[in-house]
């Protein structure tokens, strides 16, 4: 039986303008610069002014957009340009000659002297390491791979001798499948003292021990003294975990350089917030194309009617982009104004445990804006203070009640957490349960699942693993 009725739905189409604000908000300091320098260049109707008065000599006068169709009979492909990269950030672009990971291992293999089925193995298997110099695949996997795609027929023990060949090849410990091969590897590479031979030992036959730090087991089976153990010890930390972190990767976009979008002064007791290498470009109307759209008007010419047209759709887009950056900034100038006022205390000294528990509804109240937009303006945006660069997340966290009835951030109770543990006996470190009974005496009251929770967050481990002789 089929039913019919009406169904209501309510949507909010966001305008190009609310559209160009949001993908705005979201960009750091140095994506703004290029996402402006991009639309200057793709847009020929904006021309860029850097002196005010130069702006007053030069700007068109008004012309009036009411008198053309709304309707553009320009098909989209004519109104962008088809020549821009994928990459719009090329301030990260970092040509580098040194070569990549993975063309070491391939130039090294290019020296030895082994057949062609041979070396198209090899530079299978090469392939496989992952950024750390590892094969993280067992050797069967491997090989039914190598079978399918290379339609080579092979066997892990072949796989186990080519392995071997590469393992040869520097940087040593390269080609580990676990980090124990990775650093016995590294130490049978070694010219080995006895100590170094102690190490090597202790590698091979007693890793569980070393990694559990199960130091007394290791001294007793090996017997060797307590001063003999820690001096194999201080051998093994000097070796490489990440033999292939040795390498960078020529392709790897580099880390970002941080700009802060904010910076902020204390004078004489005031808080003062600018917003350095900022300010919004001064934008023209590009005069010829002023004209042209002017001489248009009363055209009865397809070709002018239609440059009109395109004119006409790359002045809204400009005058959209204009006003889109203005209220990025009245949104992140409103926005930290409202966390410097809610963070006053921790502003003027840079105590940590000044910080009070915020959360974003705080300063979407305080602001007005919706708890979504303060998500955009804090992500990526980072301010400059007489205490160091920050990002805007820091000062966000949740917040929980002492044995005084005052509330405190958990940043706070992070710290004192931290604190702790660097002052303890590391000879003898505190467990979970001293950590919560050292706070409760401090007058936070923890739980123990809160304390391991807050531990693992601050990358600290568990106490046995923190013991040193």
């Amino acid at each position: 039986m089929l039913k019919q009725g009406l169904q209501q739905k309510l949507q909010t189409k966001l305008s190009p303008l609310q559209i160009q604000t949001i993908k705005l908000l979201e960009l750091p300091m140095l994506e703004l610069e290029q996402r402006i320098k991009k639309e200057l260049e793709e847009n020929p109707v904006l021309d860029e002014v850097s002196d005010a008065q130069e702006a007053d000599e030069s700007t068109p006068k008004n012309v009036s957009l009411s008198e053309y169709p709304t309707d553009d009979p320009t098909p989209s492909y004519k109104l962008y340009v088809n020549n821009q990269g994928k990459d719009m950030k090329p301030q990260y672009n970092t040509f580098s000659v040194r070569e990549s990971f993975h063309q070491s291992l391939q130039m090294q293999l290019g020296y030895r002297d082994i057949d062609e089925r041979t070396r198209s193995i090899a530079m299978f298997v090469i392939g496989s390491l992952d950024d750390d110099g590892y094969l993280r695949r067992d050797l069967e996997a491997l090989s039914d791979d190598i079978s399918f795609r290379l339609n080579i027929e092979t066997s892990e023990e072949e796989l186990e001798k080519v392995l071997e060949m590469i393992q040869e090849f520097e940087p040593v410990g390269i080609g580990a499948r676990n980090l124990q091969e990775c650093l016995i590897l590294q130490m049978e590479a070694k010219n080995k003292s006895r100590i170094q031979e102690v190490a090597l030992t202790i590698l091979e036959d007693y890793f569980q021990e070393f990694t559990k730090k199960h130091y007394s087991k290791i001294v007793s089976k090996m017997g060797i003294s307590q001063e003999e153990l820690k001096e194999a010890i201080d051998e093994i930390v000097k070796l490489n975990p990440r033999p292939g972190g040795q390498i960078d990767d020529s392709y790897v976009e580099q880390a970002q350089q941080i700009v802060p979008d904010f910076l902020l002064e204390e004078k004489d007791g005031e808080l003062i917030m600018s917003m350095p290498k900022f300010s919004v470009p001064e934008l023209k109307v590009n005069k010829r194309y002023a004209a042209l759209l002017e001489k248009s008007a009363n055209t009865q010419d397809k070709a002018g009617k239609e440059a009109a047209s395109f004119v006409k759709q790359k002045l809204d887009s400009a005058k959209w982009f204009i006003e889109a950056i203005k209220q990025r900034q009245n949104t992140l100038q409103n926005t930290m104004n409202a966390i410097i006022d809610f963070q006053r205390e921790y502003f003027l000294d840079g105590d940590e445990t000044k910080l009070k528990p915020m959360v974003l509804k705080n300063i979407a109240e305080k602001t007005g804006l919706d708890i979504s937009t303060i998500s955009r303006v804090v992500n990526c945006k980072y301010i400059q203070t007489p205490f160091g660069i920050f990002p805007l997340k820091y000062f966000f966290s949740e917040g929980m009640v002492t044995d005084k009835g005052e509330e405190v951030s958990t940043r706070e109770i992070k710290k004192i957490l931290s604190d702790c543990i660097d002052q303890e006996n590391k000879n003898k470190p505190l467990t979970d349960e001293e950590l919560v009974g050292v706070l409760q005496q401090k007058g936070y009251i923890v739980a123990r699942r809160t304390v391991a929770k807050y531990r693992e967050q601050l990358n600290i481990p568990i106490a046995r693993l923190r013991k040193e002789l």
